[in-house]
């Protein structure tokens, strides 16, 4: 089983990111889960993952608030890379970038129950591969449209008000960004989504980029 990576993309907790996790995973408002949230409608213990022949199970245990996977109502859930966890306030994105490009190429090329092909984007380059998953120009233009794309750097030494500012911006391009994924339902049995699943995936990522820049205006480092 690949390492377990949950990033956190809506709540008090958004641009928090939990990689290398092993299984049994606990996700709760108190001490003592492995994932603790600070989120008040969220349970003392409110969601279990685990391990289940090779597959990651995804349990409610009976939280007040309930769970959802991708906008459904849930109580017991294979999870799959890409999938939303809604818990609370707050909303989970299950992988890593590499995990989630590696499932869009899967589906892409039907080769979700075949033997497992590596990415392009992954193997023997230093393009992102949930950037080259994303749509991204094929041929020889594509290593040109990246460099061109790249997402830019948070600038430096901003003084409050600006923080302010650019926190402000960020805030209200998150709130439209949650507006669109919110409307969107998956029923369980569906390996795609009411709009293009690159599509979908393209506002989640931006919307955890975004998450990741209002985490480090708000606690800089150092």
């Amino acid at each position: 089983m690949d390492d377990i990576t949950i990033r956190i993309l809506d709540g008090s907790d958004r641009g928090r990111e939990f990689g290398a996790l092993v299984t049994p995973i606990t996700i709760g408002r108190e001490e003592g889960n492995t994932i603790q949230l600070n989120d008040e409608r969220v349970s003392r213990f409110h969601v279990k993952i685990q391990e289940d022949k090779d597959r990651l199970v995804l349990t409610d245990l009976e939280s007040t608030n309930g769970t959802k996977v991708n906008g459904e109502d849930i109580r017991l859930r294979i999870l799959r890379f890409g999938d939303l966890i809604s818990i609370g306030r707050s909303v989970l994105l299950f992988g890593t970038r590499e995990q989630i490009a590696q499932r869009l190429y899967d589906l892409k090329t039907d080769n979700g129950g075949a033997e497992a092909t590596r990415h392009p984007g992954i193997s023997g380059t230093s393009e992102d591969p949930l950037d080259f998953e994303l749509g991204w120009p094929d041929g020889g233009s594509a290593r040109l449209a990246l460099h061109l794309l790249d997402p830019p750097q948070i600038p430096e030494q901003l003084s409050p008000a600006q923080a302010a500012q650019l926190s402000e911006l960020l805030d209200y391009l998150h709130i439209r960004l949650r507006m669109v994924i919110a409307t969107v339902q998956t029923p369980e049995s569906a390996e795609s989504i009411e709009i293009e699943p690159a599509k979908w995936q393209q506002l989640i990522d931006l919307q955890a980029r975004l998450a990741e820049y209002l985490r480090f205006i708000a606690e800089p480092e150092g």
